[in-house]
């Protein structure tokens, strides 16, 4: 493997070192002077030979004149110890090619020498390891990324043709649950068609089949560990359902608080650490000004973390990150592209919220932990009810004491929540007032609806909007509901999921691949319609639905923020208007948890310590053949399980989740998926550097179906799954 640094001798023994990761048409640099003086301060000045440009920088101030650059020092690297080293970086772009700069001169002493700047070409280089979203042939080996690639900044991409118009592929779409290809046409600048392909195989339905119903929640819940509990809760209530079950109260609260409490967790990982490099360029708060974040956000909201000296230490534990070199997930970011529209000031708040959310999500799921044992995947659910004990005189169990310790960390998530996250996405939701046109979608709205009370009325209404029609509520009928299988990887004909059947029949081509037929089968995401209408789900359907019902808490919060952004209620409709309905249920919800928490205390003091219906607990009580369904609002969307029992086992099982009615194929009509709709129309400034259809991916916090290992009888693997950086 070639070094990727190459060193400038400077007088007094002082050097360069100069990395750079390039791709057609951009590339990041890395540039570390070591000295063998001490240094008070430093100034660094080359000329580029090929009209390259700066695009954005960290670690130093970096200026450009025409061909002339200038970096000096920041107050935090300004001195430099005999022997030290300083480092900062820079992205930028170039036209007809990159050559390295042969003219630095450290604080007006300059040099002449020869640089050679080796970018690399193998499969192990430097380059290849760390460069953004190159124009390359992206590999697919089924799926080109596992869950571990989730929180990468950039996708790599592969352009047919030129920066605005042609076919680009983004493969993996990664800051997702799961595996994700999307293929666009662009033209005149934007898109004008789109697929979308999950090209990992699940088969949970087939793993079912033959067991106990009464453990298949167990296993439904590893279809995904991110929005955990939810296949769980479906899976229960479907043989619950099918057996004629109905819960106790107590498990009705439990369950309703710790779903609640993924919505938090879920909805706020989603904002800052999977959707939020989107909107944020890290970069850019490098150059903020402390005092003027400061004042922002206290502009924003009473949040306590404010001062400049909090905002200074964020910035300055940026920059370090940054000097490092070791940028982790932020390696691959599109920093400096022209979408980006935040301020610097704004960047730097965002980042440091994005900072402060890794540390709130840890107490955030504590809540799982005293009512399921753990998270991910909670141990405590159970046909019938739940298996957490109440009892107010065994400490093993939960008592008057946990309930209090649980409403102390709702009531500080409700806090994160109302003066962090929904002042960040308001604010956001201004600067990008262009996207409440943007990423528009199907206009067809389902929601299942959730969050029962004690009779049975569900906080969140079910229900069909349908053309944006937001004066009208249709009546949701799951019988509506089927799966076209036309254009997925599958065998079988169109049916509903309860008859429905699992058995896949791949007809792509070989991987690795870099294109993909679209006019055949192009996925292993079925097409699920209701009524042979595509619909999207997700929070935007939910919240659209509670206001079209009038739901009075729904409609408040709907109108104050469409108010504060100045915004008609057609901008629900937007990739902007996803982001805002997300929000703004998990302020909903986050202020459900004290009055769900209130109802199990005292159901405790009253003596009702039931939770679980166990009287139809031993199969020799069921019917010799059954079947049922459970529906539930999973964070991303309505999720449905279909289960037929005989003998007291499982004969078929089938699921469809929140991803496949979002990310579906083409259906038999040719109809786009959610998705797939959502992006025609978005605009693309530079193909090899998509960042407009991510964010419009990312409003439908994609979660595909989870990764599996392939093997054959023998357990020999038949397929390697390639981590993409």
């Amino acid at each position: 493997m070639n070094n990727p640094f190459s060193a400038v001798q400077l007088p007094g023994g002082a050097t360069v070192a100069y990395t750079v990761s390039q791709w057609a048409g951009g590339f990041t640099a890395s540039v570390e002077i070591a000295s063998p003086t001490a240094l008070t301060g430093w100034t660094l000045t080359w000329t580029f030979g090929a009209g390259q440009k700066v695009s954005s920088f960290w670690g130093a101030t970096v200026t450009q004149s025409g061909s002339s650059v200038t970096a000096t020092n920041l107050s935090y690297n300004a001195s430099v110890p005999a022997g030290g080293t300083a480092s900062f970086g820079f992205q930028g772009t170039w036209t007809t090619s990159n050559p390295a700069p042969t003219d630095f001169a450290l604080n007006g002493t300059a040099v002449t020498a020869t640089t050679t700047v080796t970018t690399g070409g193998g499969e192990d280089d430097e380059e290849t390891r760390t460069t953004a979203a190159r124009t390359t042939a992206a590999r697919t080996t089924t799926a080109a990324a596992t869950t571990t690639a989730a929180t990468t900044t950039a996708a790599r991409t592969t352009t047919t043709t030129s920066a605005t118009s042609g076919t680009i592929v983004v493969d993996p779409v990664t800051r997702i649950e799961g595996h994700l290809r999307i293929q666009a046409q662009i033209g005149s600048g934007a898109v004008s068609d789109a697929w979308s392909t999950s090209p990992m195989y699940r088969g949970l339905e087939q793993i079912l089949v033959g067991r106990d119903p009464r453990d298949a929640w167990i296993f439904t819940q590893r279809a995904c560990g991110v929005c955990t509990t939810v296949s769980a809760v479906a899976s229960v209530r479907a043989v619950e359902n099918a057996l004629g079950i109905t819960i106790p109260d107590n498990a009705r609260i439990m369950r309703n608080i710790m779903e609640a409490t993924q919505y938090l967790h879920d909805h706020v990982v989603h904002f800052y650490h999977l959707h939020g490099p989107d909107w944020i360029d890290i970069t850019s708060a490098l150059n903020a000004d402390p005092a003027l974040a400061s004042a922002l956000q206290a502009s924003l909201s009473s949040w306590s973390n404010n001062s400049t000296a909090y905002f200074a230490s964020v910035k300055a534990k940026l920059a370090t990150f940054v000097a490092s070199g070791q940028l982790g997930p932020f390696a691959n970011g599109y920093w400096g592209h022209s979408a980006y529209k935040l301020s610097p000031e704004a960047n730097l708040v965002l980042t440091a919220h994005y900072l402060e959310a890794l540390d709130w999500q840890r107490d955030a799921v504590k809540i799982h932990a005293y009512l399921g044992g753990k998270n991910p995947h909670p141990q405590t659910y159970l046909v019938g009810g739940m298996a957490t004990p109440l009892d107010p005189t065994n400490t093993k169990s939960v008592t008057p004491a946990t309930i209090s310790t649980m409403k102390t960390l709702a009531a500080s998530m409700r806090t994160f929540v109302e003066q962090v996250y929904v002042p960040d996405l308001l604010y956001l939701a201004k600067a990008y007032s262009s996207w409440t046109t943007i990423g528009q979608g199907v206009g067809n709205l389902l929601c299942v609806g959730d969050f029962p009370d004690a009779t049975g009325v569900k906080l969140i209404p079910g229900g069909i909007i349908r053309a944006r029609n937001l004066a009208s509520v249709e009546a949701l009928n799951q019988q509506q509901i089927t799966e076209d299988l036309t254009r997925a990887w599958y065998s079988g004909s169109t049916v509903h999921p309860s008859v429905g059947v699992t058995q896949p029949n791949y007809t792509g081509p070989t991987p690795p691949y870099t294109t993909l037929n679209t006019s055949a089968k192009y996925s292993w995401s079925k097409a699920p319609r209701y009524g042979g209408t595509v619909m999207e789900v997700g929070p935007l359907a939910r919240m659209a639905v509670a206001y079209a019902s009038g739901v009075t808490r729904a409609k408040q919060l709907v109108d104050d923020a469409l108010t504060q952004i100045g915004q008609p209620t057609s901008a629900l409709f937007s990739t902007i208007g996803r982001m805002l309905a997300r929000a703004l249920e998990t302020q909903w919800l986050g202020e459900q948890l004290g009055p769900w928490l209130d109802q199990l205390s005292a159901n405790i003091s009253a003596g009702n310590l039931a939770i679980a219906e166990t009287s139809k607990w031993d199969p020799a009580t069921w019917p010799a053949t059954a079947s049922g369904y459970g529906l539930t609002e999973a964070p991303r969307g309505a999720l449905g399980h279909w289960v037929n029992i005989s003998a007291g086992k499982i004969t078929n099982y089938q699921i469809v989740i929140p991803s496949t009615w979002n990310g579906s194929p083409r259906d038999a009509a040719g109809n786009r998926g959610a998705w797939e709709q959502a992006l025609v129309a978005t605009p693309v400034t530079d193909a090899t550097k998509p960042l407009e259809i991510l964010r419009v991916v990312h409003s439908f916090d994609p979660c595909m179906a989870c990764a599996v290992h392939v093997l054959d009888a023998r357990g020999t693997k038949t397929a390697e799954i390639i981590v993409v950086p």
